[in-house]
């Protein structure tokens, strides 16, 4: 399925395509033009500081294609794959040329360790071109002494940010850039709409890449543009395959869904960080600047990296229920332990509720790497489409 001819003929659904196909051209173009542009590794990253300063955020994403020379001589193997191959970006002078400063965030323990070996780096060897790195240090567990904490963490992270610009930063401005990056969160949710609704009019492919492009542009133009796809989607051809909700490792392009919308199946949602969990939760503006970031980003559905297992099981829940899913398919990679942990309770209580799933655990990455994994998805799709036709039968 993939991309379809209805998708690619709409005018702003080919810009947004452009935009997450050419990852660096706006940003070139915004650096071109005096802006500063900051590169963020974690999907914690609060946008709003970073708008209101005038600067456009960018996330660091992996390159299959790219040979990890550097990283070999710095990381384990043992590192998350796509870990390692975005810390190559960052070690080997890509980064360097793209972006001013690096903004990590604790979303996962693995890049936890990523900031201490920049850090590291920095101090040992001065001279290699690193982008200087900024750490915020959230901490997730939901309780008030811990929101005080974070909002003392933010805090620090806007005076990071002001520094970058040479100024200060107002309440103002902040609340400006809050109402840009809500009104991108509600032109999503009408793609998302358009994938859960009774009639499916959006693949998971052209919803991968309507979400994904915002991390790539500026904000306000790409809320415009999804504002236009949504329109026209709505009139888009219906999708009739099984419904599938996807959790596990995050999908920084198309070729995992490629394979699984190509056997009929449709992907209407997912949990990951480059996929619905990216607008899940407003910015609110009855609230302090500070204490808005913390609850806008502390309060989403929960990640699998930084929660518990009871808590990601509530989660998946609702997220089946929401987006009125048949079946879940766990796909996670290797070095990837965190989703394993969740994995059994998870099924448990989805099968309990009469939801299929199907699990590809330590899977190779890229995706080209698992030369089996096509079949066992189509076998995973004809059995779903049979149980599916044969409960219609009844």
């Amino acid at each position: 399925m993939g991309i379809r001819e209805c998708a690619r003929k709409n005018p702003a659904f080919q810009a947004l395509l452009e935009a997450y196909t050419h990852r660096e051209d706006a940003a070139s173009a915004f650096r071109s033009s005096g802006g500063k542009v900051i590169g963020e590794l974690g999907c914690d990253v609060p946008d709003e500081l970073i708008i209101a300063a005038g600067m456009l955020p960018v996330r660091i994403y992996a390159d299959p294609e790219k040979p990890l020379k550097e990283t070999d001589r710095y990381l384990e193997y043992a590192f998350d794959p796509v870990v390692r191959s975005q810390f190559e970006k960052i070690v080997d002078g890509t980064c360097y040329d793209q972006i001013d400063h690096l903004v990590i965030s604790n979303s996962t323990d693995v890049v936890i360790r990523i900031f201490l070996y920049l850090r590291e780096m920095h101090r040992v060897e001065p001279e290699k071109h690193v982008p200087p790195v900024e750490f915020i240090d959230w901490l997730f567990t939901r309780n008030r002494l811990h929101q005080v904490r974070n909002e003392h963490t933010i805090g620090l992270f806007k005076e990071a940010v002001e520094s970058w610009a040479g100024r200060s930063i107002s309440d103002e401005e902040i609340r400006r850039a809050a109402e840009i990056c809500n009104a991108d969160r509600q032109a999503l949710r009408r793609i998302s709409a358009l994938r859960t609704g009774k009639e499916v009019r959006v693949s998971g492919c052209e919803a991968l890449v309507i979400i994904g492009s915002a991390f790539f542009m500026e904000r306000q133009e790409h809320t415009r543009l999804v504002g236009e796809v949504a329109a026209d989607a709505a009139e888009w051809p219906v999708l009739d395959g099984p419904r599938v909700f996807f959790t596990g490792s995050d999908q920084e392009d198309l070729s995992v869904y490629e394979r699984i919308e190509d056997t009929g199946l449709v992907i209407v949602g997912e949990d990951h960080n480059w996929g619905d969990r990216f607008f899940d939760r407003d910015y609110n503006m009855a609230y302090t600047p500070v204490r808005a970031i913390v609850d806008c980003y502390m309060l989403r559905e929960f990640s699998s990296k930084k929660a518990f297992v009871s808590q990601r099981v509530e989660a998946l829940d609702r997220w089946v229920e929401r987006t009125g899913a048949q079946a879940v398919i766990f796909y996670t990679n290797r070095y990837e332990e965190a989703a394993s942990w969740d994995y059994p309770s998870q099924k448990k209580s989805l099968e309990e509720r009469g939801i299929r799933t199907v699990n590809f655990a330590k899977m190779s990455y890229p995706v080209s790497a698992n030369p089996d994994f096509p079949e066992k998805i189509q076998a995973f799709s004809e059995m779903l489409k049979n149980e599916i036709t044969g409960k219609e039968a009844h």
